[in-house]
């Protein structure tokens, strides 16, 4: 059986599939900084975790509204690429021994929708809606 039948939410799936992992990754930046919704267990931050955190709130923002969501989801998948490598893959080379999943799959998220671009609920889509000529 086919779901090409689901093709049709497309549009609307990326959108979500958009706000919902800006809202995702907004929340490590806010945890860092402000304790919400949990607090960070290292204070003060180190520079390196001061400059993830203000990726997460900046990009985590633009993407979940859908401003400059291709340059944001960039840097975001960038930060994540980069907290991989340097956080989780020295633990160990399997992910889920070194607790990265979230880390790879929010860079490939963040890499797909650098791609394929907000969807048709964000900022981005009404910034670019032509008005009716008259």
């Amino acid at each position: 059986m086919e779901f090409t039948w689901l093709s049709r939410w497309q549009p609307q799936l990326l959108a979500i599939l958009r706000i919902v992992t800006g809202l995702l990754f907004l929340e490590h930046g806010l945890s860092k900084f402000f304790g919400f919704p949990v607090p960070f267990p290292v204070h003060p931050l180190p520079t390196l975790l001061v400059l993830a955190g203000v990726i997460e709130c900046v990009a985590g923002l633009l993407v979940t509204i859908g401003l400059f969501t291709r340059l944001a989801a960039f840097f975001a998948a960038g930060e994540m690429a980069v907290a991989y490598w340097m956080q989780h893959f020295p633990k160990s080379p399997w992910p889920i021994a070194n607790m990265g999943e979230a880390a790879i799959l929010f860079c490939f998220v963040f890499l797909y929708l650098s791609a394929a671009g907000p969807g048709p609920w964000s900022v981005d889509a009404m910034r670019t809606q032509r008005t009716p000529q008259q």
